[in-house]
C-alpha cells in the first residue's frame, strides 16, 4: 500500500462529516511533547565490528504536531492530526550503536468524544484514528567510513489518545493528554499450525513499532 493511498484514506476518514462544521465549531490545536518509542527486534546479524545486532529502535525524544478538529454534535469530533518525531536510529545486541538522525511523521483521521457541555471550561477527551506512519530516510556512516542511506519506508497505523482540554475563554485553550501510535511493521513465524480440516500452515507474530507520547498544546476554537 503506497504512502499516498493510506494518506488519502486517512483524510476521507478525517474529513468525512467535514460539512458538519456547520453546525458546530472548529478547533486548531498546536501541540508539542515527549515521545516513548519502540522498534522491533529479529535475527542477530554479525557486524563488520563483531557485534550481533537483533534490534533496531528509534530513540526517545521530542514531538510535534498540528491538528483540526470539527464539532460534529456536542460531544463528537472529527479531524485530522499530523505528529513528527525527530529521532535518532540505534541498532541493539551484544553492542549498542547510533546510525543516524530519523524523522518519523504520522498523518491520521480521527474521531473523537468530548465530555461535559460544549462551553464547559474542562473537558475531558478520547480519540481514535486510522492513517499512515512514515520513517523517514537515515543518513549514516558505515564501518569502513563511507557514507550510506536507507530509503524511507510508510506503514499503515493506528492512534489512540486521551487527555484534558481547558478552556481560559470560548476561543482559546489548552490542551494536555497521552497517546499510542502503534505501526505494524513485520510477522515472524512461529512455527505451525494443524487442524484436521483445514491442514497445515504457518503461524506469524506480528511486530509493531510503537510510540507513547506526553504531549500538550494550545487551542484555537472558532
Amino acid at each position: 500500500m503506497s504512502f499516498k493511498t493510506v494518506l488519502a484514506a486517512a483524510i476521507i476518514v478525517g474529513g468525512s462529516w467535514v460539512p458538519a462544521y456547520a453546525q458546530g465549531k472548529v478547533e486548531v490545536s498546536a501541540i508539542v511533547g515527549w515521545t516513548f518509542a519502540d522498534g522491533v527486534s529479529g535475527d542477530g546479524i554479525l557486524a563488520g565490528d563483531g557485534n550481533l545486532y537483533n534490534r533496531v529502535d528509534p530513540k526517545d525524544s521530542v514531538n510535534w504536531g498540528l491538528s483540526l478538529g470539527f464539532a460534529t454534535q456536542e460531544n463528537y469530533e472529527v479531524g485530522f492530526k499530523f505528529g513528527q518525531q525527530m529521532s535518532t536510529l540505534e541498532i541493539s545486541g551484544t553492542n549498542t550503536r547510533d546510525i543516524g538522525d530519523i524523522t518519523i511523521s504520522t498523518y491520521h483521521g480521527y474521531f473523537g468524544y468530548n465530555g461535559f457541555a460544549a462551553d464547559a471550561k474542562v473537558r475531558p477527551y478520547a480519540l481514535f484514528g486510522l492513517g499512515a506512519t512514515n520513517y523517514g530516510g537515515v543518513s549514516f556512516t558505515r564501518l569502513n567510513g563511507a557514507a550510506g542511506e536507507t530509503s524511507g519506508n510508510t506503514q499503515f497505523s493506528t492512534t489512540f489518545g486521551a487527555g484534558v482540554k481547558v478552556y481560559a475563554s470560548p476561543n482559546v485553550g489548552a490542551r494536555f493528554g497521552i497517546g499510542w501510535t502503534p505501526t505494524y511493521i513485520k510477522s515472524d513465524s512461529e512455527g505451525y499450525w494443524c487442524d484436521p480440516y483445514w491442514g497445515c500452515y504457518v503461524v506469524g507474530s506480528a511486530q509493531y513499532s510503537s510510540q507513547w507520547d506526553l504531549s500538550g498544546g494550545i487551542i484555537l476554537r472558532f
